[in-house]
């Protein structure tokens, strides 16, 4: 049994690598640069939409947050952009607002290495810190989700409020070079491309090894019934906040990719609407299966984009019918 799961898992990472060289070599060649750069990022919410779906699909706990771990990420990389062309000095918004020398925090962020380990780290420690704090006290169900709704607001508002800092509600924009390439230069837009798609398959194989181990059939356990597992002399909190701390960083790594193919971060990322996107766009592929996640995120925002280009502003409407059709009529996605 175990060997044919195996077999199974083995064939699936096959198919995603294949999928995977598909994609980086085949629509370059039949999309436009502005169709490839939406693809792009659409791929590089994918990562963030797996993040909810194991934590939502799997181990049943609904977050309505994860837009902050997604905007941490993208703050992370995108600090490290506003220092790289710069050997000495401030990014050019700081000086706006009266700041004359850099703050020690944005400091080490010259380091590229430094940006993208926090741009796991940061995410992944937070909620470790936010979980243990939340599920030691078997904190659960609505009130999980109102908790972490609560910290969008939170954190939506702080990096709001910070002009001298962050720029406040314009985010961090303009960025010219990474690792000595020009950002804008349509090679390495490529390379961005073909990065988000690697990152997003071994997202996928990280997330399809988890949750075909004994780890994913305990997360499933506590999906159904947690009180159980804890007779059964399991402790539910550990499993917990490692999922949550592993969804988060997938979450930051998909917002530090979003940032690369946009050009911009904001708290608007933070703000409680795109947190409810996130959850819709895994509701749409189906809870619990990592490929549906995957679409889910790709068919919604394709649509956003497509409605959005021909109707402006009927958007919304359209994405809470959808909600709304799911949730009732398919609960199991399309």
């Amino acid at each position: 049994m175990k060997q044919q799961r195996r077999r199974a898992v083995l064939m699936e990472v096959g198919v995603t690598i294949a999928i995977a060289l598909l994609l980086i070599f085949v629509m370059p060649a039949v999309l436009t640069g502005f169709r490839l750069n939406l693809l792009a990022r659409f791929l590089a919410l994918a990562i963030a939409a797996l993040g909810i779906d194991l934590i939502w699909g799997y181990t049943g706990m609904l977050s309505l947050g994860h837009g902050v771990f997604f905007a941490l990420g993208g703050y992370a990389l995108a600090m490290h952009l506003q220092l790289a062309p710069l050997k000495n000095g401030l990014p050019e918004f700081m000086s706006l607002f009266g700041i004359t020398e850099l703050p020690w925090f944005w400091q080490p962020f010259y380091s590229f290495g430094f940006a993208a380990a926090a741009v796991v780290i940061i995410p992944a420690v937070l909620a470790a810190i936010l979980g243990y704090l939340v599920f030691r006290n078997r904190i659960r169900g609505v009130y999980f989700s109102i908790l972490t709704q609560a910290a969008t607001i939170v954190f939506f508002n702080f990096f709001n409020g910070q002009q001298g800092f962050f720029n406040g509600t314009n985010g961090l924009t303009n960025f010219k070079t990474l690792l000595g390439a020009t950002v804008s230069n349509s090679q390495t837009q490529f390379v961005f491309y073909a990065l988000t798609v690697l990152f997003l398959a071994g997202a996928y194989a990280l997330c399809r090894w988890l949750t075909s181990d004994r780890f994913g059939r305990v997360l499933v356990a506590i999906r159904d019934d947690e009180s159980r597992m804890r007779f059964s002399g399991y402790n539910p909190t550990g499993f917990k906040v490692v999922v949550f701390a592993i969804s988060a960083a997938l979450a930051g790594i998909g917002g530090a990719l979003f940032t690369l193919q946009s050009g911009l971060i904001s708290p608007k990322a933070m703000d409680i609407a795109f947190s409810i996107e996130m959850v819709i766009w895994v509701a749409v592929g189906g809870r619990a299966s990592l490929i549906g996640a995957i679409f889910g995120a790709l068919l919604v925002n394709f649509a956003k984009s497509l409605l959005s280009e021909q109707f402006p502003g009927i958007w919304v409407f359209f994405q809470g019918a959808l909600f709304l059709i799911v949730v009732t009529v398919l609960p199991d996605g399309v």
